[in-house]
């Protein structure tokens, strides 16, 4: 299936590891021209020599997104060398655990710079260019957006807004053919989520517990199928009637009746599961 992105500009922030190296991988072959805007973890210094190496149309632009002006100036990069932009992924952040009794409200406060200005900032500066590509946004958010988790009223503030904002954006954007869709993720084994299943007493046995409440098929779901779901959102071709969409990609964790996800839990406290990469 053609989706229409051949040599188009996509950003992809946070999208040298976890979900968003996943996008990345998805655009790229499609034949798009990716630019990751993310600060330069191992990971992401990883991903880039391996695109170096293969002559991947990948550029890594490294950037502290809770700054504003640091939004303004990737986007002016991108208008500056390649002279358009076709597409928006919205991707990095990172659950970091602020909540009622856990945080402060300068903490909260710094979170939703963290997880959701840039959000905003980029769809800003890169309009006029998404308008005259009659492009599309995709924000990537979590279904802590729409069940709660606890212990984490920021990371799910910041992605219950992102929702709210792709249901805006579609309505104040459609007169200019720009189309804008969510995508939430719940159980990823991304890096960052081995991490923190590492960190539990008995990992193997953590891990089991969690597929096993996923009602399609008990397993975790694959960064690649959420790239799968984000690329054909991006698509002019394949999903250029599409706006204004959050679609979750979980296995029927979500939204399946309580019985098929929730079989009787270990002693213990639930865990923080929804991860996305970091900035």
């Amino acid at each position: 299936m053609d989706l229409g992105l051949k040599d188009a500009v996509i950003l992809v922030t946070g999208g040298g590891a976890g979900i968003g190296e996943a996008i990345t991988r998805a655009c790229l072959a499609e034949g798009a021209q990716v630019v990751i805007a993310s600060r330069a973890s191992d990971n992401v210094r990883h991903f880039m020599a391996e695109m170096e190496s293969s002559g991947a149309r990948c550029e890594l632009v490294e950037a502290h997104l809770a700054d504003s002006e640091v939004c303004r100036q990737v986007v002016a990069h991108i208008e500056s060398k390649y002279g358009q932009l076709h597409g928006l992924v919205n991707n990095a952040g990172v659950n970091d655990g602020i909540g009622l009794a856990s945080g402060t409200p300068e903490r909260f406060y710094e979170s939703l710079r963290q997880n959701l200005l840039h959000y905003y900032a980029l769809a800003h500066y890169a309009l006029p260019m998404l308008k005259a590509s009659r492009g599309s946004i995709v924000n990537i958010s979590s279904k802590v957006a729409l069940t709660g988790q606890g212990g984490t009223s920021a990371y799910a503030a910041s992605k219950g807004a992102q929702l709210a904002l792709t249901r805006e954006w579609a309505a104040e954007l459609a007169p200019f053919g720009v189309r804008a869709n969510s995508v939430l993720p719940a159980e990823v084994l991304t890096p960052l989520y081995k991490r923190w299943i590492q960190s539990r007493p008995d990992p193997e046995a953590a891990l089991k517990e969690i597929a096993s409440r996923i009602p399609l098929g008990h397993r975790m779901t694959e960064a690649a199928e959420i790239a799968s779901m984000t690329v054909f959102l991006l698509s002019p071709t394949q999903s250029g009637h599409t706006t204004g969409q959050n679609i979750v990609v979980d296995g029927g964790y979500t939204h399946l009746d309580r019985a098929l996800t929730w079989p009787a839990p270990s002693p213990g406290p639930r865990p923080h599961l929804a991860l996305t990469p970091d900035l």
